[in-house]
């Protein structure tokens, strides 16, 4: 790892500097960062991505202007552990953040924020934090309790300090962010901005301007909807399963006094933050479709293409408000005069399931999850536009952001930089392969503990605690991981190479598994 590094940043810090000097820095003008992350939001749900299911305009100019990674990728895909992976630019073995159930964020440890503050910037985080912590390294911040809530939330202030908003959450934080732009922030100074929206997290709830949009659209089952898991016992025992495990109430919203179900209570409690205007709207448009569930009695297949239209529809409203949100930020920073000095990012903590093998969630090492959207619109000075397809990942965040501002980047943190890549570059020693753990287990949704390498073509995982499984797949011929080739004789020079890289990796970045 430390002579790649060596490589890209060169010998010294002298080296670094000068290799991320842009015709901005050489005028003495630094360059702002944005960074607008997501909980949840997949690459499917985005038309710079993907045009099967929705357009995505704001976004699309992100990528339109600047650059869309399409292999782009998470090191944990679970909120907590993805946060502290982006903000140290390590792997949770190291950071320490390994799951949402047992840790708090030591945030004692290096951070970039704390080491752009250092440097001068404005440092500023709105929204979703989820490290059961508060902020540090900020010099403004306001985040969500927890998950936070879509309609009415509280927000945590820096004088620690609850207090609830009137509002839907993803227009809250927008106005917060575009605020502190405008009125609480020295205008003479580089920033770096963090907006972490609550959306698009389970239980997809639009704001009610939404409710109507996408009702006349249905969307074909993936092709692999109903899997049987074949040959991959870990995957066949998780918890996820729209048939299965998506609740009536809490995610679907088919609320009704003589029906019960284990998420009733939460979803109520969410409903009841809603003012008398919120909730009749609300209630006006669920209504009917409440009623004509019950009616039809749907079973089976029926009742699964059913709640399959459901989920689309409900999530791609939350997306609505986020694209148009984005949009707000984009025209903030135009009118201003902020696009040419600014970095814009746009990002997810990490991928999610839309029916794929018949579920919803995440968590897993497989594509839809461990996948992540990634574009960004560059500052003046730097030309690159268009698709950027060497493997990235959000160890990477940090150094990249430190390396822009002209900060030298810490030799312990694991990512590697993206700027030669925005400039360009295709460096020849740039990564081969990515390194992936999951560690929550058991808990909601009971997806096994594993780890794993992916390369450009192959994908070796191990399922381990009170499961010792392998999984290799061939993402060329097998791009949706169906068939398990861990036994099969043709491939096994290629398990045995696989399962090399896999070993170095965990040695690279210091990942010492105890298998119970």
């Amino acid at each position: 790892m430390k002579s790649i590094k060596n490589l890209i940043y060169g010998s010294s810090a002298l080296l670094v500097l000068a290799s991320c000097s842009t015709k901005q820095q050489m005028e003495n003008k630094p360059l702002n960062i944005v960074y607008i992350m997501t909980d949840d939001h997949t690459a499917q749900m985005m038309s710079c991505y993907d045009t099967r299911y929705m357009e995505t305009p704001n976004l699309d100019r992100i990528a339109a202007d600047g650059v869309r990674f399409t292999n782009s990728f998470v090191a944990n895909s679970l909120s907590g552990p993805s946060r502290a992976c982006i903000l140290t630019g390590k792997h949770s073995c190291q950071n320490k953040f390994y799951d949402n159930t047992t840790c708090v964020f030591d945030t004692a440890q290096q951070t970039f924020p704390k080491l752009l503050q250092k440097a001068g910037y404005q440092t500023a985080l709105f929204g979703k934090l989820h490290l059961e912590s508060l902020p540090v390294g900020f010099d403004y911040w306001e985040i969500l309790p927890g998950q936070g809530d879509y309609y009415n939330p509280d927000f945590i202030t820096m004088n620690n300090d609850t207090v609830q908003k009137h509002g839907y959450v993803t227009n809250i934080i927008t106005d917060d962010a575009i605020d502190w732009m405008e009125n609480k922030r020295d205008k003479n100074k580089p920033f770096c901005l963090m907006i972490h929206h609550k959306a698009i997290h389970r239980n997809w709830m639009a704001d009610t301007c939404n409710l109507k949009l996408y009702e006349d659209k249905t969307f074909p089952l993936p092709d692999n909807f109903f899997d049987d898991y074949k040959g991959r016992p870990a995957a066949a025992a998780q918890e996820m399963s729209i048939v299965n495990d998506m609740d009536m109430i809490y995610d679907l919203k088919m609320l009704r006094p003589d029906k019960k179900t284990r998420l009733k209570s939460l979803y109520e409690q969410f409903i009841g933050r809603m003012d008398e205007a919120q909730r009749a709207a609300w209630d006006a448009f669920y209504g009917p479709i409440i009623d004509d569930f019950y009616k039809q009695n749907l079973q089976g297949k029926d009742l699964a293409n059913w709640k399959f239209q459901r989920y689309m529809r409900d999530y791609m409203k939350t997306v609505k408000s986020l694209d148009d949100n984005v949009g707000r930020v984009l025209d903030y920073l135009e009118e201003n005069g902020l696009l040419d000095n600014t970095l814009v990012v746009y990002t997810s903590d990490q991928g999610f399931y839309m029916g794929e093998h018949g579920w919803f969630d995440k968590r897993f090492m497989y594509e839809e999850s461990m996948h992540t959207p990634l574009i960004m619109r560059l500052p003046k000075g730097f030309d690159r536009r268009g698709d950027i397809t060497e493997m990235v990942q959000n160890i990477d965040y940090a150094p990249t952001f430190l390396e822009l501002a002209g900060v030298e980047v810490p030799e312990d943190i694991q990512g590697l930089s993206l700027l030669p890549l925005l400039k360009g570059e295709h460096p020849k020693d740039w990564r081969k392969s990515l390194y992936y753990h999951f560690y929550e287990y058991p808990a909601e949704h009971m997806v096994k503990r594993h780890y794993g390498v992916r390369t450009d073509r192959y994908k070796l995982i191990h399922f381990y605690n009170d499961i010792d499984e392998w999984e290799l797949f061939d993402l060329k011929n097998d791009p949706s991981e169906m068939n398990n080739l861990i036994d099969n004789p043709d491939y096994a020079d290629v398990l045995d190479s696989m399962k090399i890289e896999l070993n170095k990796l965990q040695v690279q970045y210091k990942d010492v598994v105890f298998e119970k």
